[in-house]
C-alpha cells in the first residue's frame, strides 16, 4: 500500500462546532418518489448487482447484458454485452408514448428570447444534425469537438453525435483558444462544432475567432461546422468550414447506432490545476442508468416537474442534468444562457415564477452571490412553487445554507434546500441529503445507494468520527468514469494511491451517523503551527459575519507558524471597506474557531476569482499573495 504524501501523514482537524439538524419539511418529505433513502441504500448494499439490474430494466436496450458488472479493482464495466443507445432513452421512446409533445427544453436567453422545443421537434432536429455529420464522414468512434454557445443548437450537437456513435467533448463556450487547442489536440477531433458568438452580461464572446486560432494549422481538423445567430452571417475564412444551417437540411429520420454499453458517449476535460487537463470519459449504458436514477431519487424530478439547472453544457452537471438524464426522464427543462444577475438581479426567480419551476440545481457559490443582493429581493416574486433546491460544486456553508432555507424555500413551508458532493469523474450525485432526512448544516449528507464513501489516514485506514482525512470511495458505480482518454495510467493513479479506494483529492470527515463534511482539496489544507486546518470551516466562520457575502481563504508561509492564514472576502450589499471591519471580520473568526484559526489578514475584494463553473480558484490567490506562478488559468473566469 502507498501512502499519499507526506502532507498526509496527520489528519485534518475539524475546528467549526456548529450541528444544527434540520428536519425534512413535510411537504416535501411526503410527495418524495423515494421514501426511505436508508432502506434503499441498504437494499443496495445487500443486493448491488439486482438493485442495478432493476434501474438498467428501466430503459430501452438493444440486446439484453450477460452480466451486471464486473470490477478488477481499478477498471470497473456494467450492464456487459448489452446494448443501447442513450438517444433511443432519451428521446425515441417519448416520442414513440404520450410525450410526443410535451416541451423537453425552454430555453432563455439573456436578452428575453424564449424558444420551447418539444421532444418530437428536438428528435427531427437531432437526426436531421446526425445526417448531416454523416455527410461529413463522421462515423462511430470520431471524436467530435462541441465549442458552442449555451443554446439548443449545441445540446442538438451533442444528442446527434451521440446517435450515430461519435464521441463529443464539449468545450466551454469562452475558455482561450490555447485551452480550446489543447482539448482538440488531445481528443485529435475529426469535426469541431462551433458558434459565432455567445452572450454573457450582454456582451458577445467571439467564438468563431477563438476557434480559428485554435485550430490554426491542425490539419487532422477536417470541418469546422460554423453556428451563425447573428446577420449577416460572418464570412468563412477557409473551405474546410460548413454552414450548421446546412447540415440541418438533412432527412429527419435517422437510425440510432447501436453502441455497446461501454462504448464511449463523450469526453469531458477537467479545469485541471497546474497539469495538463486530464479527459473523463463515460459511457453510454453506465451513465444513463446511474445519472436518471438519481434525477429520480435524490433530485426528486419526474415527469410532472419543471426543472431548472443553472450550469453549462461546457459541464458536467450540463451534461448529466442539463441533458442526459432529464431526457431520458422526460422531464421539461429550464436553462439559460448568460449570468444569473443580468439583466438585473431578480432574474432567476422572474424565470421560477413565469415557470412554476418545481426543482432546482444550482451552486452553493451562486447561493452565496444571491446572498450579496439581500432577502427582500427574492420576496418580490412568487416562488412558491419550489420544491427542492439541490447544490453542489464547492461546500454550503452553513450560512449560505440557512439563508437559502428561509428566503428561498420560505423557511421550510414549500421546499427544502439540500447539498451534495459529487465530480465530473463521477457523474452523478455521490454523497449527498436525500430530501426526506434532516439535513446538517455544512455536511453535504450521506453516501447514496451505490456509494461506498470512507474518511481515511495516508494508509487507507478509515478515521475515527469528527476526525479529518482524505476522502475516497471504496467501489465504482455505473456513472464513474472508465478512463482518462489516452492516458491509462493516469486514470490508474487513481485508484492506487491507495490499494482499493478511488481518491477524491478532497478532504472531509465523517461523523457518527454517517454524515460526511467536505473541508476542502487536499491540496489546500493549511498547516497551521501544527494544526492541520482545511478551508472550509475558515471559509464558513467568515460568510457568516453579516457583512460577507463569499470567501476564500489560504495558507502562505511563515517562519514561525508554518503557514498562516489570509483571507480574501467579497461584501454584501450595502457594506464597504474599512480598518475597523477588517479587524472586526478577525476577531470573528477568533470567536468562531479560536485562535489557532484567526486570519493574519484579511483582503476585501470587489469579487473573488472563480473557475467558469464557479469553483473559487485559490491556488490562484496564493500565487497573486506570493508573486509566484499561478499555472494553468485557461479556466478562470474574467
Amino acid at each position: 500500500m502507498t501512502a499519499i504524501t507526506d502532507k498526509f501523514d496527520e489528519t485534518i482537524e475539524k475546528l467549526s462546532t456548529e450541528q444544527t439538524d434540520y428536519p425534512a419539511p413535510k411537504i416535501v418529505a411526503e410527495n418524495a418518489f423515494l421514501k426511505d433513502a436508508k432502506a434503499e441504500y441498504e437494499f443496495w448494499k445487500a443486493n448491488p448487482d439486482e438493485f442495478w439490474e432493476r434501474q438498467a430494466e428501466k430503459f430501452v436496450w438493444k440486446q439484453k447484458w450477460n452480466k451486471v458488472s464486473n470490477f478488477d479493482g481499478v477498471y470497473h464495466q456494467w450492464f456487459i454485452g448489452g446494448q443501447t443507445n442513450i438517444t433511443l432513452n432519451a428521446l425515441d421512446r417519448h416520442v414513440n408514448s404520450d410525450r410526443r409533445n410535451v416541451a423537453a427544453f425552454i430555453w432563455l436567453g439573456e436578452d428575453g428570447t424564449e424558444r420551447i422545443i418539444t421532444y418530437d421537434q428536438l428528435l427531427r432536429s437531432v437526426n436531421r444534425f446526425a445526417n448531416g455529420l454523416k455527410s461529413l464522414g463522421v462515423k462511430k468512434g470520431d471524436r467530435v469537438v462541441i465549442y458552442m454557445p449555451l443554446t439548443i443548437e449545441g445540446v442538438i450537437s451533442m444528442l446527434a453525435c451521440a446517435r450515430i456513435g461519435a464521441i463529443h467533448s464539449v468545450v466551454y463556450a469562452g475558455l482561450g483558444h490555447a485551452a480550446l487547442r489543447d482539448r482538440i489536440v488531445d481528443a485529435q477531433a475529426k469535426v469541431v462544432i462551433t458558434g459565432d458568438v455567445g452572450f454573457r452580461r450582454g456582451k458577445a464572446v467571439p467564438l468563431k475567432t477563438i476557434t480559428d486560432e485554435a485550430v490554426a494549422e491542425l490539419e487532422f481538423v477536417e470541418k469546422i461546422v460554423v453556428f451563425s445567430r447573428r446577420l449577416p452571417k460572418i464570412e468563412f475564412v477557409s473551405s474546410r468550414e460548413i454552414d450548421f444551417d446546412d447540415l440541418m437540411n438533412f432527412s429527419d429520420k435517422c437510425e440510432a447506432e447501436v453502441m455497446d454499453s461501454e462504448d464511449e458517449l463523450f469526453i469531458l476535460y477537467t479545469s485541471g490545476t497546474t497539469g495538463k487537463p486530464k479527459g473523463v470519459v463515460h459511457v453510454h449504458g453506465g451513465f444513463m442508468v446511474g445519472t436518471t436514477y438519481h434525477l429520480r431519487t435524490f433530485f426528486d424530478v419526474n415527469q410532472s416537474d419543471v426543472f431548472l439547472c443553472t450550469s453549462d453544457i461546457g459541464w458536467i452537471v450540463g451534461h448529466s442534468y442539463i441533458v442526459y438524464a432529464p431526457l431520458c426522464e422526460g422531464v421539461t427543462t429550464v436553462f439559460r444562457e448568460g449570468a444569473v444577475d443580468f439583466p438585473h438581479q431578480g432574474i432567476v426567480w422572474e424565470i421560477v415564477e413565469k415557470y412554476g419551476v418545481t426543482k432546482m440545481f444550482t451552486a452553493p457559490t451562486a447561493i452565496r452571490f444571491f446572498m450579496r443582493f439581500g432577502e427582500e429581493l427574492p420576496k418580490k416574486y412568487d416562488i412558491s412553487s419550489l420544491r427542492v433546491i439541490a447544490c453542489a460544486g464547492e461546500p454550503l456553508n452553513p450560512e449560505a445554507w440557512r439563508w437559502a432555507q428561509t428566503h428561498l424555500c420560505g423557511d421550510g413551508k414549500h421546499g427544502y434546500c439540500v447539498d451534495n458532493w459529487w465530480q465530473t469523474e463521477l457523474g452523478g450525485p455521490t454523497i449527498g441529503t436525500p430530501i426526506t432526512m434532516p439535513m446538517r448544516t455544512g455536511k453535504a449528507g450521506i453516501p447514496l445507494a451505490g456509494v461506498v464513501a470512507d474518511v481515511v489516514d495516508a494508509e487507507g485506514t478509515s478515521v475515527p468520527p469528527n476526525v479529518g482525512g482524505r476522502l475516497v470511495l471504496r467501489n465504482p458505480f455505473p456513472m464513474m468514469m472508465r478512463t482518462v482518454w489516452g492516458d491509462n495510467a493516469r486514470y490508474e493513479r487513481m485508484w492506487k494511491q491507495i490499494e482499493g479506494c478511488y481518491v477524491s483529492g478532497d478532504v472531509a470527515i465523517k461523523d457518527e451517523d454517517g454524515y460526511i463534511q467536505v473541508l476542502g482539496r487536499a491540496d489546500d489544507v493549511m498547516n497551521v503551527a501544527g494544526h492541520r486546518i482545511g478551508t472550509a470551516d475558515v471559509e464558513s466562520a467568515l460568510v457568516s459575519h453579516p457583512s460577507v457575502a463569499e470567501a476564500a481563504v489560504i495558507g502562505i508561509p511563515d517562519e514561525i507558524k508554518g503557514e498562516s492564514i489570509v483571507g480574501f472576502v467579497q461584501l454584501r450589499s450595502g457594506h464597504s471597506e474599512t480598518e475597523s471591519l477588517k479587524a472586526s471580520l478577525v476577531e470573528h473568526v477568533r470567536r468562531e474557531l479560536g485562535p489557532i484559526a484567526t486570519p493574519s489578514k484579511i483582503e476585501i475584494m470587489k469579487a473573488l476569482p472563480k473557475t467558469r463553473s464557479g469553483k473559487i480558484m485559490r491556488r490562484y490567490l496564493k500565487a497573486l499573495e506570493m508573486g509566484t506562478d499561478a499555472g494553468d488559468l485557461s479556466t478562470l473566469e474574467e
